[in-house]
């Protein structure tokens, strides 16, 4: 079966609106907005399809800076914006409809954004006992 062609773009925050903009303008529709912990830092992926063809857009994010939302754009946006929210703790500005941190309630505040185990590393060879 042949696989869909993919685009992934990184781009700034500073560049997500308008970037955003062209997709809705292009007939585009939101599939997804996902979000990843990279090290110390996160990574949205906001996925766009039109004809079956899926395109991404990837920023850089943290805690500390706020990520404009898109619901403005595609209203259905508010939903992943509040739940990266309320599990990474990575803060967005102009949610449409936003649940200020009530829309997912966990016992721990942020769980997938700061690390709850701690992990163990592998001993070196000549460490072992």
């Amino acid at each position: 079966m042949k696989q869909p062609e993919q685009n992934i773009e990184t781009i700034t925050v500073e560049d997500l609106i308008h970037r955003v903009h062209s997709f809705h303008d292009d007939g585009y529709r939101l599939v997804q907005i996902s979000c990843a912990q990279e090290g110390d830092t996160f990574e949205l992926t906001y996925t766009f399809d039109r004809d079956l063809a899926l395109s991404h857009l990837r920023i850089p994010a943290d805690q500390e800076t706020s990520i404009p939302s898109i619901s403005r754009i595609y209203l259905a946006s508010f939903v992943y914006e509040n739940e990266i929210a309320d599990l990474f703790g990575i803060p967005f500005s102009g949610i449409t409809v936003d649940y200020k941190g009530t829309f997912i309630r966990t016992s721990i505040p942020h769980p997938f954004g700061t690390p709850q185990i701690a992990v163990v590393k592998k001993k070196p060879e000549d460490k072992h006992e």
